[in-house]
């Protein structure tokens, strides 16, 4: 991302009269949000939300090309940039294809996309550096073997960056990446997967599955050793959270069709069933894309996330070389068809039996009932559960909101949930050591003060799975006839 002084200056200097009067509002107590906000995050959470509900938003690709320019390295991280190759075998593709197929509904629409390499940077925390510090003039390899001097835990965080599954980069989440890493005392692995609409569902997941497998069994020429699963933990913010969450679901849905054989992966057999890792974690995940939970509509005040007022933002980007798709779709992410498959929402997943433990950090946030859905529905199920929920938060609020104590203790629990759930240093542990380890617990945060209140975490979800099935199904058909975001200005397919 372009955090230069000049490309700063452009984009705030016209926000000077709305920040003024921002200020004026909360001084004299005319905002809504005043009675929980402090100024700052009142001035924060308001500029965010007047950028991205512009009127007149830049096409798409000005808007991704800004978005993953690299800012550079410098201060206490240590960034090695790799590229994972593609295997020569179509193994990986093919389950994948055969995941959604056996998991999808009515007819759907999506392409199987080619097997590419996947660029990724392993981030590690520097210590002792100053903030301004640049990095060394070193290899990738030597930077990696430094990385790894400072790391004295056996966990690796597969981090994936959020963005609308559009935009973000991992040179654009080096910071938070690399404070996991520091608060964990171990290493991330952040994946440039693909990015939409150029590359439609599945390819970003199809880049993380090949990511987790090479984790798993490096392939020739790896700066790593092989990563057992129990010291893997995924993790994301928003469309990070939901890739995060589908990958686990890919995996489940593997191991319930194919309990015996092997895929091939570098020449080498990867053994039926996968192993799921250790666990699954996000700053508030985006489990439903097809944005039909109640709180979408009913926790606006609390964010900066546009809400669907009939009119989804994407659908006001000006045409340009990257969008619409040529053939037109519905959605930057997938064709409309896709919304409620499990594996592009994982709202509508119904099974998460053997799941690895989860972790959602949500606030008084938009996508909040979503992330309640998914931890009700897996911990009825009997997967380990933590969720928390910090009132008057508004989306990845732990990234955003650091002076805030709410802030810090959210990204501070993630990070204890990681370190807990991938803590296993012993070959002999059985699978369910994790397990072991975590239990299901739910707790709500007060605003200010952050008292803790707990509940109960199988008695979140704000609707029943056939309600959420009915809810989908209602947002679809509106989308689909044209009655709100991008369907409005696309021909049907």
């Amino acid at each position: 991302m372009d955090t230069s002084p000049s490309a700063l200056l452009r984009v705030f200097l016209p926000k000077v009269p709305f920040i003024a009067r921002t200020v004026l509002w909360h001084q004299l107590s005319l905002s809504k949000t005043s009675c929980q906000w402090d100024l700052r995050t009142e001035i924060t959470i308001n500029l965010i939300r007047s950028l991205l509900d512009s009127p007149n938003p830049a096409p798409l690709s000005k808007t991704q090309r800004w978005s993953v320019k690299d800012p550079g390295i410098k201060g206490p991280m240590w960034i090695a940039k790799v590229t994972l190759p593609r295997p020569d075998e179509d193994d990986v593709r093919s389950v994948l294809v055969d995941a959604i197929e056996s998991l999808k509904g009515a007819d759907v629409v999506y392409t199987a996309p080619a097997i590419l390499p996947v660029e990724a940077e392993w981030t590690g925390y520097r210590a002792n550096v100053r903030h301004d510090r640049p990095r060394l003039d070193l290899s990738e390899d030597q930077h990696y073997q430094n990385l790894m001097s400072e790391v004295s835990s056996p966990i690796t965080i597969l981090y994936l960056h959020g963005g609308v599954h559009y935009m973000m980069d991992p040179s654009s989440h080096r910071l938070p990446v690399s404070r996991l890493a520091r608060l964990t005392n171990g290493r991330c692995l952040s994946v440039r997967y693909r990015l939409s609409p150029q590359d439609a569902f599945p390819c970003a997941l199809l880049d993380v599955f090949l990511t987790y497998l090479s984790l798993l069994h490096p392939p020739p020429g790896s700066y790593h050793e092989p990563v057992a699963a129990k010291n893997v933990v995924l993790a994301g913010d928003s469309a990070g959270g939901n890739l995060a969450f589908a990958l686990v679901q890919l995996i489940l849905e593997i191991n319930r069709s194919r309990t015996i054989g092997s895929l091939v992966f570098h020449g080498q057999p990867i053994e039926f069933p996968l192993p799921v890792p250790a666990g699954a974690s996000s700053s508030s995940p985006w489990l439903d894309l097809s944005r039909c939970m109640p709180s979408v509509l009913s926790n606006v005040q609390w964010d900066y996330l546009p809400p669907p007022d009939g009119v989804d933002p994407v659908s006001r980007f000006p045409h340009d070389k990257i969008w619409p798709t040529d053939p037109p779709r519905g959605d930057l992410y997938c064709d409309l068809t896709m919304l409620d498959h499990p594996l592009v929402s994982p709202l509508a997943a119904k099974d998460w039996t053997k799941s690895c433990p989860m972790y959602f950090c949500s606030g008084e946030e938009m996508l909040a009932d979503e992330g309640k859905a998914v931890a009700s529905v897996a911990a009825k199920q009997g997967v380990p559960v933590v969720w928390e929920q910090y009132e008057a938060m508004p989306h990845c609020f732990p990234m955003l909101l650091e002076h805030l104590e709410a802030g810090r203790k959210g990204f501070k629990n993630w990070a204890a949930f990681c370190a807990k759930a991938g803590a296993s240093s012993n070959d002999d542990d059985d699978d369910d050591d994790a397990e072991a380890r975590l239990e299901t617990k739910g707790t709500w945060f007060a605003a200010k003060t952050c008292k803790e209140t707990a509940i109960d975490v199988r008695t979140l979800a704000v609707c029943t799975m056939e309600e959420v099935a009915e809810r989908m199904g209602s947002a679809i058909r509106a989308r689909m006839q044209g009655q709100e975001g991008e369907a409005k200005i696309l021909p049907k397919l």
